[in-house]
């Protein structure tokens, strides 16, 4: 990790850039490429784009019923029980998230209100690759069953095999998620936009990944398609004090660079010793990770950083609207009290990032690069929309007419105003 002790209040927005966005406007153009590909060619564009990116000769896109039912078998019976622990705790944080419709009369015979109603059509998009996200698709799948959304399509990339993971197909059958494609990466997302033979296409898609994942969202955008938030390559930032232990403040910066080499880690402290021995200990505990390579990539473009005061490392973080914040210090429930820009927080020594991630019940599928300053992380809502309706009574009518009349004539909009006056002199004739 790069280590900084006191920089200027000049040099923070440096501090704060993400890693690697140089290259947007060619990954653009090459996702742009990718999504007339497959609008113009269908499955046979998705299933040359397996061949080369997933190594997968597929002949049919779709996972089988006794593919799906055969999952179960291959997944070991403690995780079987994990997961429906964590489906249940998801469920029961998700649940008190529904609307309450209520009507309001605003005037007299003027009555308003909101009703939510699902998102019919929704893609669920699922990396693969060296980690395969079974727990994203209980994030997101949980919400999208309790909303009843009519018509739920799980699209994750396939192994060499043409197999999907047995660990997702499980998680699928839980969530009673049967239209499953076997596509990742940008092409995916294209085939979620528009539909193929094989992919129905959405209105709205959700999901991490990487960098062309979230370029093809936001392309997806422009064809009329929905999405939940540009959310990228993960990160963390950890707010330590001198209470904070260095071993768990370690192991939390390592949960997130393990995710990828483009994942990105920050540390705050007042303290120098805990600068130190924290950056010690993320040494100490890389050596013995599996994923030491990937880690270490993603350490190179973080960064350890010695601030003066609390306040500091509060401003600081707020301007940066890390995707998870962790506060690591003492009265951390005060503190967080200051927080404006996160896309999740943590309070205290004993609260990891990974309960997040997996089980304690809130979302893990959150804004990233800063866009926690302006989206909030995935809900009950987010497969949701709100309409407005509204009834009018004979007195409603008469007491809000006048005011839309004078209103619209004042702008210059005569056919709104006419089409309340000729109603009140209908009411005034039948009179």
């Amino acid at each position: 990790m790069q280590l900084i002790r006191y920089p200027e209040l000049a040099e923070w927005p440096a501090l704060q850039q993400r890693a690697a966005a140089g290259e947007a406007r060619e990954l653009e153009e090459r996702v742009r490429l990718i999504f007339e590909d497959v609008r113009q060619r269908g499955d046979e564009a998705l299933c040359e784009y397996g061949a080369r990116f997933d190594g997968a000769m597929l002949t049919d896109l779709r996972v089988r019923p006794e593919e799906l039912a055969a999952a179960a078998a291959q997944v070991p019976v403690a995780l079987q029980a994990a997961i429906r622990q964590a489906h249940a705790n998801l469920v029961m944080f998700h649940t008190l998230q529904r609307p309450v419709e209520e009507r309001i009369e605003t005037m007299p015979g003027v009555e308003c209100w909101r009703r939510a109603v699902p998102v019919q059509r929704v893609g669920l998009y699922i990396p693969g690759g060296s980690a395969p996200l079974f727990s994203t698709l209980l994030m997101l799948g949980v919400p999208a069953r309790l909303a009843e959304c009519s018509e739920i399509v799980l699209s994750t990339p396939p192994a060499q095999d043409g197999s999907v993971n047995p660990i997702i197909l499980f998680t699928a059958q839980l969530l009673g998620i049967t239209t499953i494609v076997k596509a990742g990466g940008a092409q995916a997302i294209a085939a979620l936009s528009g539909g193929t033979e094989s992919v129905p296409g959405v209105d709205k898609i959700f999901g991490p990944g990487n960098r062309y994942v979230t370029a093809a969202k936001q392309l997806a955008t422009r064809y009329g398609v929905a999405i939940d938030m540009p959310a990228g390559p993960s990160e963390v930032l950890v707010i330590a004090d001198s209470t904070a232990n260095p071993a768990f403040v370690a192991a939390d910066l390592l949960s997130q660079a393990e995710h990828g080499p483009d994942s990105q880690v920050l540390l705050l402290t007042t303290s120098d010793s805990v600068l130190a021995a924290v950056t010690a200990e993320v040494e100490r505990q890389l050596a013995t990770l599996p994923r030491r390579e990937v880690a270490a990539l993603a350490l190179q473009e973080s960064r350890a950083i010695l601030l003066r005061t609390p306040e500091e490392m509060l401003y600081f973080s707020n301007q940066y609207a890390p995707e998870h914040l962790i506060l690591a210090v003492e009265g951390a429930e005060q503190y967080s009290a200051g927080v404006t820009s996160a896309g999740s927080v943590f309070l205290g020594h004993l609260t990891p990032e990974a309960v997040g991630d997996y089980a304690s019940g809130t979302n893990h599928t959150l804004p990233t690069n800063g866009y926690a300053r302006n989206y909030s992380g995935v809900s009950l809502d987010s497969f949701l929309k709100k309409i407005t309706f509204q009834r009018l009574t004979t007195e409603g009518l008469r007491n809000v007419g006048p005011i839309v009349e004078t209103m619209a004539e004042a702008e210059g909009l005569h056919a709104h105003a006419r089409a309340v006056t000729l109603r009140l002199e209908s009411l005034d004739t039948s009179h």
